[in-house]
């Protein structure tokens, strides 16, 4: 009993022991991370990099390398600060030819960051390889031209004018190849269901690669009328090339189907519209009958085709 009582003794403490214990405790802890600290150790650290190139000329296709892993040797406090991200230098790397340099191997790197990570001595680059994908930076200038097929109309009516997009065209900048690899047009696609009145919409103008290319302006504004229309029909006289020797076609005029305002009647039956088959027809084989389809030109826009009749050829 006595020998239990012994060991409660000595491991009883009041509020004041314990309080000394835990400062002595402290100070020994800080005395050894201090004293460890002061010592010189080797690490692996990232480093933020910046590239250096005339960004008024050239742009990166794909996002450049945003750090550089090294394994550095130093004091423990400078190790300390910089694994915290204090004081971290960005490191910079001038690129004399930015278009021609694809890759920087490691080699290349080392005597670039020696001289910019303060009093850290760099061991050996841990990032194998830099890879860079820089273009000139190109402007070019795109026409519009809206895309009514996501349009519907009210019964009997339509659009009854031309089609105005403000403004009729878009200057784009970004990457060289980019610019160069799309069409001479760019389609704005205008939505809207049972139209009866005027239409005034603004729509995006939509690039692929959007995130490398800057738009001015990104949106245009379409606009056209709404009106009452009509069907109808006229008879066009078709212009023909010069046929081989033993072919014929089924007719000289085709049956052509417009929808047009009705404010325009009197005008469209006035209008000249060419109709014509410019395809060749030398391919048509003996004893075969085939059909093609004439083209229009001269069209006012107001007027939209429905239907136009085929034109049937016969060779003999």
């Amino acid at each position: 009993m006595n020998f239990f009582r012994a060991i409660s003794n000595l491991l009883r403490f009041d509020r004041t022991n314990w309080k000394a214990l835990a400062l002595c405790l402290f100070a020994a802890a800080v005395f050894w991370i201090f004293n460890a600290l002061n010592k010189n150790y080797a690490t692996n650290l990232r480093f933020p990099i910046h590239f250096e190139f005339d960004g008024a000329k050239y742009t990166p296709v794909e996002p450049l390398p945003a750090s550089l892993s090294l394994n550095v040797s130093g004091n423990g406090w400078e190790l300390f600060r910089k694994s915290l991200g204090l004081k971290v230098p960005v490191i910079s790397m001038p690129l004399e030819r930015p278009v021609e340099t694809r890759k920087i191997v490691a080699g290349a790197l080392s005597p670039i960051v020696a001289s910019q990570i303060g009093a850290l001595h760099v061991n050996f680059i841990v990032t194998d390889t830099l890879r860079l994908n820089i273009e000139p930076l190109s402007t070019r200038k795109i026409k519009l031209k809206a895309d009514l097929q996501g349009v519907s109309f009210k019964k009997n009516f339509g659009r009854s004018s031309p089609i105005v997009i403000l403004p009729d065209s878009v200057a784009l900048q970004g990457p060289k190849s980019f610019l160069e690899s799309l069409s001479d047009t760019i389609v704005l696609k205008v939505n809207a269901s049972r139209v009866s009145k005027n239409v005034r919409e603004n729509v995006e103008v939509v690039v692929s690669n959007s995130e490398l290319i800057s738009r001015n302006p990104p949106v245009a504004e379409v606009m056209f009328e709404v009106g009452a229309i009509e069907e109808i029909v006229r008879y066009l006289k078709l212009k023909t090339p010069k046929f081989p020797w033993g072919t014929e076609i089924d007719k000289d005029s085709v049956q052509c189907v417009f929808t047009i305002p009705q404010s325009q009647h009197n005008h469209f039956l006035s209008e000249s519209i060419l109709l014509s088959l410019s395809e060749d027809f030398t391919d048509v084989s003996k004893g075969e009958t085939r059909s093609f389809l004439p083209s229009l030109k001269g069209l006012p826009e107001y007027a939209q085709i429905v239907h136009i009749d085929s034109v049937m050829v016969k060779r003999y």
